[in-house]
């Protein structure tokens, strides 16, 4: 294994994750997989083959487990697609998230675009 990647997705963002997953099942193989509980779900469904640890939903505690989990040094990588076009009532924690990933640093995806670069350099 290759240390361990985080994925989160908003409600918008949940398919474009699971196909990202679909695309990139090979290379997410060769890590840990930790995810919030629905967008973990929704990997699973997609990649049938790929072990993925779901946590709580993002709104139920998901993202502050994933947060305790980077500032322990259990993730190395974070994936989180955002929807920037929806008012999301768990700003605050997404903001904490990214203060996190950006002290302990650790690469960090809030797109598919830089996921796709970030998954071709390992």
């Amino acid at each position: 294994m290759s240390g361990c990647i985080a994925l989160i997705a908003h409600d918008e963002k949940k398919d474009d994750m699971a196909e990202f997953a679909r695309q990139h099942q090979d290379a997410l193989s060769r890590f840990r997989i930790i995810a919030t509980g629905t967008t973990g779900g929704r990997v699973q469904d997609a990649c049938p083959g790929l072990d993925v640890t779901r946590l709580k939903s993002g709104p139920l505690g998901g993202d502050q487990q994933i947060g305790a989990m980077i500032a322990t040094g259990e993730v190395d990588m974070l994936l989180f697609f955002i929807d920037p076009l929806t008012a999301l009532p768990h700003d605050v924690d997404v903001k904490a998230l990214t203060r996190l990933a950006t002290v302990y640093d650790i690469p960090m995806a809030l797109n598919r675009a830089t996921a796709e670069k970030l998954i071709d350099f390992q």
